[in-house]
Order: C-alpha cells, then sequence, then structure tokens
C-alpha cells in the first residue's frame, strides 16, 4: 500500500464550480461565477475561424504570438504612455491564473512571506502554499475595502518577498488610487519584494475613474509582474487566454518556470485576439460604458429591495448586504436560501477571506449578463 498526503490537504472544489452546479442543478438564475452570457464580438469569432482555416493550428512560440504581445504593448502605450517592449517583457499565457501561479512559483521560496489582501481571489494562498511559503492576510477595511497601511508596514520583515495587489478588485469592486500606490513604493523601495499586480479587470472601470498599473509608476517598473486577461475585456473567459508583463529581468525568471508550466498557450485564439485587437480598437475604448451600463441596469432592479448596494467602481461583480433581510443567516446560508427558494445563485464573500469577520453579511453577484437576465434578476430580489 502506498501512503500519499497532498500538497493542499484542505482544498476542495472552489465555490465557484459548487455555486454554477447548484445552479445548474436547481435551474436558477447563475449571477455566480463571472463569465457573460452574451456572445463575443461576431468580428472576434470570424478572426477565429480565418486563423483556423489560414493554418494557426500548430505550436505557438513559447512566449506568445509577437503580433498579439505588440498588441498588448499599444494598449498600455495608449493608456499610460508605456513603452514595453514585447519581445522581452510580454508572455502570452493560457490564461490569467497560471501567470499567477507562475510569477509566485518563479520568485517565492519556501520560508517567504507574501501578503495577501482578503478578500482575495481563491489562487493566491494556494499558489503561496505549494512552494512553502506563507501567505500573510491583511484584511480590508469595508465597506470601501481600502488597505489599512499601517497593518501592511507592521507586517513587513526580512522574510516578506512579495506583495499581491488586485486592482480592480474580485470581488468588491474597488480600485487602488494613486496615493496607494506611492504608499506602497514608499513602503518597499529599499527592500527586496516583488509586487505582483492583478490586473485583469483593468478595463472595466466606473463612474470616470482611471485604472492604475503597477507599470505606470517608475519605482515599481523594474519590481511588479502585471497578470491581465483578454478573456475579460473581450467576452471570451473560455478561450482562457491572458498576459504577464514585467521588466526583462523578471520576465526571464517567470518564463524560466512558464516554460514547464504550459509550453504555450492556443495559437488560433492568439491570433484571432491580435487580428481582432488592431481593426477594432473601439472595443476596448468601449467596454467601461458598456459594463456600466449593465452595472446601473442591475443596481435599478434593486432599488425597492431589501438589500444594501455596496459601491462598486470596476470589475463585473456588485456587492450586496443582506443584514436588513436576514441577519441570522450567514452568507454561505444566505446564498443557499436565495438559490433553493428564489431560484437565484450568488457567492458569497466570506470565501475569499482566510478568516472572514463575523458580522459579514455580503455576497456578490455577477452583472455581465444579457438585460433581460439583470431585468429578472431585479425582480426576483425585490421580491426577498
Amino acid at each position: 500500500m502506498i501512503n500519499l498526503q497532498s500538497k493542499l490537504p484542505a482544498q476542495g472544489v472552489t465555490v465557484f464550480s459548487t455555486m454554477t452546479a447548484m445552479a445548474q442543478r436547481l435551474n436558477a438564475l447563475n449571477l455566480s461565477q463571472g463569465f457573460p452570457d452574451f456572445p463575443a464580438p461576431p468580428a472576434l469569432l470570424e478572426a477565429l475561424s480565418q486563423a483556423t482555416q489560414n493554418g494557426y493550428n500548430q505550436y505557438a512560440p513559447g512566449d506568445g504570438l509577437l503580433p498579439l504581445r505588440e498588441q498588448v504593448a499599444e494598449v498600455f502605450k495608449k493608456r499610460d504612455d508605456l513603452r514595453l517592449d514585447p519581445v522581452h517583457e510580454i508572455t502570452i499565457t493560457p490564461g490569467a491564473t497560471i501567470a499567477i501561479f507562475c510569477a509566485i512559483q518563479a520568485i517565492v521560496h519556501a520560508g517567504d512571506e507574501v501578503i495577501v489582501f482578503d478578500p482575495a481571489y481563491d489562487s493566491y494562498a494556494p499558489s503561496i502554499q505549494l512552494v512553502g511559503a506563507k501567505a500573510i492576510h491583511i484584511a480590508l477595511n469595508a465597506p470601501a475595502f481600502s488597505v489599512d497601511w499601517n497593518q501592511v508596514k507592521d507586517a513587513i520583515n526580512d522574510r516578506t518577498r512579495m506583495i499581491i495587489v488586485n486592482t480592480p478588485h474580485n470581488p468588491t469592486g474597488a480600485i487602488w488610487s494613486e496615493q496607494d500606490w506611492h504608499t506602497l513604493t514608499a513602503l518597499i523601495q529599499d527592500k527586496n519584494i516583488v509586487v505582483l499586480s492583478d490586473e485583469v479587470y483593468e478595463h472595466l472601470i466606473y463612474d470616470g475613474e482611471k485604472h492604475r498599473s503597477a507599470l505606470s509608476f517608475p519605482a515599481l517598473r523594474e519590481r511588479s509582474f502585471v497578470i491581465g486577461s483578454f478573456g475579460k475585456t473581450f467576452h471570451v473567459t473560455g478561450w482562457k487566454t491572458g498576459y504577464c508583463v514585467a521588466s526583462p529581468a523578471l520576465m526571464k525568471i517567470f518564463r524560466q518556470v512558464y516554460q514547464f508550466a504550459s509550453f504555450c498557450g492556443v495559437t488560433p485564439v492568439q491570433m484571432a485576439l491580435a487580428s481582432y485587437m488592431q481593426n477594432h480598437p473601439e472595443h476596448i475604448a468601449g467596454l467601461s460604458d458598456f459594463y456600466q451600463q449593465k452595472r446601473d441596469l442591475f443596481n435599478s432592479g434593486l432599488q425597492d429591495s431589501r438589500f444594501k448596494l455596496l459601491p462598486s467602481q470596476g470589475t463585473f461583480f456588485q456587492n450586496v448586504d443582506f443584514s436588513a433581510i436576514r441577519p441570522d443567516l450567514n452568507d454561505t446560508e444566505m446564498c443557499k436560501l436565495l438559490a433553493e427558494e428564489h431560484k437565484i445563485v450568488a457567492i458569497p464573500v466570506s470565501v475569499f477571506y482566510q478568516q472572514p469577520p463575523e458580522d459579514l453579511r455580503l455576497i456578490r453577484f455577477c452583472f455581465a449578463k444579457k438585460e433581460e437576465t439583470l431585468v429578472l434578476a431585479g425582480k426576483i430580489l425585490s421580491a426577498v
């Protein structure tokens, strides 16, 4: 008999898979997992068809097709006035999650510490644990989910190797201000600490706010990995294509790990994205307005409900407080009640915490949905 021990013994099926399965089992409206229920742009789908017909069906270069890397560089140039080297500073990956994983594996060693802000995307902590490092969880201050910089200062020590930033923030929709970045810079400027900035919702910013990338701050340029997602931007989450941007020195270390985690991304998908981005720059230019309209439509449907809306400055998620409805239930219980009795599925925000606050009464809805889906959701939730 062999005796095997898991490296992640406490890790079960992700809450996203669990809630989506519940929605399917109950035939409920699924506003839990973050994916659109509307089609991708027709021109993008046509570009994919053309890519396959034109022979882009074999392995891509391990670092990604150069035309797509050039388009990523163009986005940073237009938005942030940054000049990136697409050859040495950009790598295309099969999804953002694997890029996050590889950045952590490349830099963090056993015994190191990584600062994580809770609530946090659920892949961070397991990736840290797998290298034998320790995640140091710092809770953001609700309801604005701002950073307590005194806690960050106190948490930094000689073992701190990385700080993970997520802006716009999943699950809360909060975004980092320029002052947040300057404060972080001041805290780590003389320390051996790398920033991993998860910016997959970079183009989904609302109410006239601005996305600030880690790379746009000169003092952070040489010590930051920035992660992005084409799936979020182009309504094709199932295409599982993302990217990592870093200085040449950091990118060299990243690629040393990445090449053994996934040799390359999907070739025709990369060519389709490159072609679409080049021919349709208006897509990214109009994305914030597109999703803000959906956020506002969803929120208007809850105006007469007993749910309390929290601010959502970015992403395609809206958090609501249900304490005025069932304060006796925790958020997981509330999600179960909504699914079973009202046929609508959300995500409990507590799953994004290492130690959730006892008084947490927040659930997360995804508004990346068709108008009729959002209208129906409003009717259901207003009756709760």
